[in-house]
């Protein structure tokens, strides 16, 4: 059953004060966009994971490329690193982060450090489920402890980029639209060797294969992202789990504008590590969330 059949029929909101002014607390290193989350089908059940036949790399470079979201999705969980580069003509700034997603359970939890200069400072906690987004340290006016929640449709990106970092889960699922996909060769990592692909992606195709609430975030990157092909590199393991993934985003800083000065440039890396060991992410409770007035904005 897809995430479209348990929540019924999707419909387009608006996008509140509170997704426009996290954007511009979150990449103000870079400019305000104006223009998911997890995804749909790697929900894995308990006789996938134990199967008796092992997944593996494909030999052919884009059936493996497009493969590796469902297959991570099999191994059951995973710890994620973060790091996200926005640069645009002027400003530059850096975010990481750390955390984990539960394949299983569908949710995933991340620590975002962010940079001097934002107008959200030091950390900012983050719980993924499909399609929605929960945020701590989102901004000045939320109290301490507590929580915003977002619909991704609400941000023009998805929160593709907007909240400091990937859903670890859309990244992988951006590769199922992968259209061009070349082996670079074979590198060895802490020990465990990982074969190198590059390419492109296309976000509209990724999030019609992975369907549902899960799609939504790459549908909204795909009307707002200036570049429609975007760039990849993968790294993925014998048996066709993705260890690591950098993707690279552009939109336009000034709106509307397609010129080269205008344009932010996003560097997306997500990488996996300790498959199938247990995650810490739970929803928050409806007591911590905070409800934000229409016509206020998180900053």
């Amino acid at each position: 059953m897809t995430d479209q059949q348990r929540t019924g029929r999707t419909t387009r909101r608006g996008r509140p004060a509170a997704g426009a002014a996290l954007l511009a607390a979150v990449l103000a290193g870079g400019a305000a966009l104006t223009g998911c989350s997890p995804d749909a089908t790697v929900e894995a059940s308990a006789d996938q994971r134990a199967g008796s036949t092992p997944d593996q790399l494909s030999a052919d470079a884009l059936t493996a490329v497009r493969s590796a979201a469902d297959i991570t999705g099999r191994a059951g969980s995973a710890r994620a690193g973060t790091e996200l580069v926005t640069e645009s003509a002027e400003k530059k700034a850096v975010f990481t982060g750390t955390g984990g997603y539960d394949y299983v359970k569908r949710i995933g939890r991340l620590e975002v450090q962010v940079p001097p200069g934002a107008a959200t400072t030091g950390k900012l906690v983050e719980v993924l489920l499909p399609g929605t987004v929960y945020l701590q340290n989102s901004g000045a006016k939320v109290p301490e402890g507590k929580w915003v929640k977002l619909d991704v449709r609400q941000l023009p990106d998805g929160n593709l980029v907007s909240g400091g970092a990937t859903d670890p889960a859309a990244a992988a699922g951006a590769l199922r639209g992968a259209q061009k996909a070349e082996t670079v060769g074979t590198e060895t990592v802490d020990g465990v060797v990982l074969k190198h692909f590059r390419g492109t992606l296309d976000l509209a195709k990724a999030a019609d294969a992975t369907g549902g609430r899960g799609g939504d975030s790459l549908r909204m990157g795909a009307q707002t992202f200036t570049v429609k092909e975007v760039p990849y590199d993968a790294w993925l393991d014998e048996q066709g789990r993705l260890r690591k993934v950098v993707e690279v985003f552009t939109f336009a800083g000034v709106a509307g504008s397609k010129e080269a000065k205008d344009q932010v440039r996003v560097v997306s890396t997500t990488a996996l590590t300790d498959f199938g060991k247990p995650v810490e992410a739970a929803e928050p409770p409806a007591a911590d969330i905070y409800a934000m007035k229409p016509t206020e904005s998180p900053k």
